[in-house]
């Protein structure tokens, strides 16, 4: 099976430059630049999403949330229906807020998540010391394998002249009457 991956990852901004922050703007335009100029075309190009973010303050990195808001706003049709894992990395704390967070873009643009055997988090100091986490690096492995099967069910599916459910849009809730 071919495997093209659409790979959404941020490098930490912390470090030497303590009290700056890297955000070039190429960095928040460019998914949202593929979906607004080639849609479907470009994205319908991958097989999967992963999505994956280090955890600051409890929370996923602005960089990312940034560009998902604009990315999923401007193209959540292009993201639909392909299977996508979020992954978290942290020192510490935040990791599980930070999956909800993320995983609530896949939700709503219909995406089916691939989960694993435990939240699909690790947790080091370093990127280095990641290797030291071997439950996580398990849990990482175990997702690999689930998304590798669901994308199989999905080409056999699509083999077989399944194609992707419509989903209704008739009704939008407003609680403001």
């Amino acid at each position: 099976m071919d495997q093209r991956v659409f790979l959404l990852q941020f490098s930490g901004c912390l470090g030497e430059q303590r009290n700056r922050v890297r955000f070039p703007a190429a960095d928040v335009n460019f998914p949202a630049d593929i979906v607004t100029r080639a849609g479907q075309l470009c994205l319908g190009f991958f097989h999967q999403v992963k999505f994956g973010s280090p955890v600051y303050y409890a929370h996923p990195s602005g960089q990312i949330l940034s560009l998902l808001d604009r990315a999923f706003y401007a193209g959540a049709e292009a993201f639909r229906h392909k299977p996508a894992a979020v992954v978290a990395t942290a020192r510490r704390a935040g990791t599980t807020a930070s999956l909800d967070v993320l995983n609530k873009y896949l939700l709503n643009a219909e995406m089916p998540i691939v989960s694993s055997t435990y939240w699909s988090m690790v947790f080091a100091p370093a990127p280095e010391l990641v290797e030291q986490d071997k439950e996580g690096l398990q849990t990482m492995r175990n997702l690999g394998r689930n998304m590798a099967w669901l994308l199989g069910c999905i080409e056999a599916g699509q083999q077989q002249g399944r194609t992707p459910p419509q989903a209704e849009r008739a009704h939008w809730t407003s609680f403001n009457r």
